[in-house]
């Protein structure tokens, strides 16, 4: 079954958008960055109701969502947004409250803020939440967008845990399950900035199967069905495993180096993109970035 509604995960870097800065210039203008600019901009253009979409921002992954939610709101209320609310998910009993159920229900779209993606999965995994959430994307016009902790908790399983610089040693990455809105991909964020390739590689490499996606920051997938296009100013790399020739993970000990041999390696650019069905890329030069 092909969902009706669309994935927007975003690498992360500016989880409460630059109007937090510690320089805000009282000219507005001088403050946004690439990350609102581009990115807000076109989750508001995928929504169902452009503009006037019912927009909820979802805390749950952050450690300080009274700061985050305020944020999020201004952003999106800047370029244009009339109809957007922070939506507090402390706790599962918040997650299985019926007016929070209710909200749910009425969204167009979701921004799932950064943090900590255990703690996103952990509250809302199971819930009356999680149920309209996936129901939503699946059978409506509806927009999940994620940045950081949102992103990776989207897919079926998830990154949690994996020093960068000791990934691609036998037991280092720690995966659990995710919301579970899109399957046989993997999704790590800040990729680039933090090293992260190695954590991908042995997940990837523990199921070949699985695409696995690492973002940059500032940088997003923009996810219909089984079409993929990159957007933002950063790249995004995808991680290949099907055409693996040969491995050692299943003969070495836990903490020992793994080795892998042609594993395929993409990288996209903005508007560049990628068929999930077909694992075909498109380069597409000429587009106005």
């Amino acid at each position: 079954m092909n969902p009706k509604g669309k994935l927007i995960i975003i690498g992360g870097a500016v989880d409460k958008g630059s109007f937090t800065e510690k320089n805000f210039d009282s000219n507005i203008e001088n403050n946004i960055n690439f990350f609102e600019e581009r990115i807000l901009k076109r989750i508001l253009k995928e929504s169902k109701h452009g503009n006037h979409s019912r927009v909820e921002v979802i805390t749950t992954a952050s450690k300080i969502p009274d700061s985050v939610g305020p944020e999020y709101l201004r952003a999106f209320e800047y370029f244009g947004a009339s109809n957007v609310g922070v939506l507090k998910i402390e706790n599962r009993e918040d997650a299985n409250n019926p007016e929070v159920v209710e909200r749910m229900k009425a969204a167009d779209t979701v921004m799932f803020t950064g943090g900590d993606q255990l703690r996103l999965t952990s509250i809302l995994g199971g819930t009356q939440f999680e149920e309209v959430l996936l129901h939503k994307y699946l059978h409506e016009e509806f927009v999940y967008a994620g940045t950081s902790a949102g992103a990776a908790a989207a897919s079926n399983s998830m990154i949690y845990q994996g020093s960068s610089s000791e990934a691609l040693r036998k037991g280092e990455v720690k995966i659990a399950s995710g919301l579970g809105l899109i399957n046989d991909v993997i999704i790590d964020t800040h990729f680039v900035q933090r090293g992260r390739i190695g954590r991908l590689f042995q997940a990837v490499t523990a199921n070949p199967k699985v695409l696995g996606i690492g973002l940059g920051e500032d940088t997003g997938l923009l996810i219909i069905n089984a079409h993929m296009e990159a957007i933002g100013s950063g790249l995004v790399i995808l991680v290949d495993g099907r055409s693996i020739r040969s491995t050692n993970l299943t003969q070495v000990e836990l903490g020992q180096p793994i080795s892998i041999e042609n594993l395929v390696v993409h990288v996209l650019g903005n508007h560049d993109l990628y068929d999930l069905k077909t694992h075909k890329m498109t380069i597409r030069e000429g587009v106005s970035q």
